[in-house]
């Protein structure tokens, strides 16, 4: 059984298609860079799994069985919106108000719920979190918190979408690290959304690379290559690895970062 299968899959929003007639398989314990420009799709792609958006046509699986909302196999690392930093809010009361989707606060919480929230923020090396004001966090905490959040239940796949905007390259590293450790400790599927390839490297397993409605999945070497770009863009496109950085850019054009992209 593989972790995510996608077969001749059509993805969109009214007439706008970011993904059409993509096909791959994702195998379970793998920990996969979802990578491409803005606007390329990724978080379409993450809420296809999370059975929040049905394809237009192909069929998806995850774990053997269609998406489904709601599935407490998957654990989900959502982006940062400006209202989590203003909750007025402590770590741990997020958390259990969290705990299945049931229950809020703790007044109706029971004790298995404050045990799994104790667990979590002990994996995540949060527990010096739990008595904080949310809003006092900084971006690398809240991360850090969400991640507890979705490790809550003991989810089978854990995905994340973009969990390193706006984070310094130390926290940024930070992150990748503990999903990582976390993935290995678990054996987890994880799909972790980037606009930047640098902080992933030497974690991930493979890239899946959206550009021009199109996928590319395999090993980093393999995918991220002018050949392979290219033909996924179905444009000229240049790889510049320079200082253990990779910047992928449109021929004759190198921006600045940690991983440029071509347009879409």
């Amino acid at each position: 059984m593989t972790a995510i299968s996608f077969k001749s899959v059509t993805l969109g929003h009214g007439r706008r298609r970011t993904l059409e007639k993509a096909s791959f398989e994702v195998a379970p314990g793998d920990f996969i860079g979802l990578l491409g420009a803005n606007g390329a799709g990724k978080t379409t792609l993450l809420r296809s799994l999370l059975g929040l958006l049905p394809p237009i046509e192909g069929a998806i699986e995850v774990m053997g069985s269609r998406p489904s909302r709601g599935n407490r196999r998957i654990g989900y690392v959502p982006q940062i919106h400006r209202a989590f930093s203003e909750l007025h809010l402590i770590g741990r009361d997020l958390l259990v108000g969290s705990v299945a989707g049931l229950r809020f606060g703790w007044p109706f919480s029971i004790g298995a719920d404050q045990r799994d929230v104790g667990r979590v923020l002990d994996l995540v090396e949060g527990t010096s979190l739990a008595q904080r004001p949310i809003s006092s966090l900084s971006g690398g905490e809240r991360q850090r918190l969400l991640i507890a959040q979705a490790l809550l239940g003991r989810p089978s796949m854990l995905l994340l979408d973009e969990p390193l905007v706006s984070l310094d390259p130390n926290h940024q590293m930070g992150v990748v690290e503990l999903v990582r450790r976390v993935q290995k400790e678990f054996g987890m599927t994880v799909v972790f959304s980037s606009h930047e390839l640098t902080p992933l490297l030497g974690s991930i397993d493979g890239v899946l690379y959206l550009g021009h409605r199109s996928v590319a999945l395999g090993a980093v070497d393999d995918v991220i290559t002018a050949e392979c770009l290219s033909r996924l863009y179905n444009a000229p496109i240049e790889v510049v690895r320079a200082g253990g950085r990779i910047f992928v850019v449109a021929a004759g054009e190198v921006r600045p970062g940690g991983h440029a992209h071509a347009p879409v």
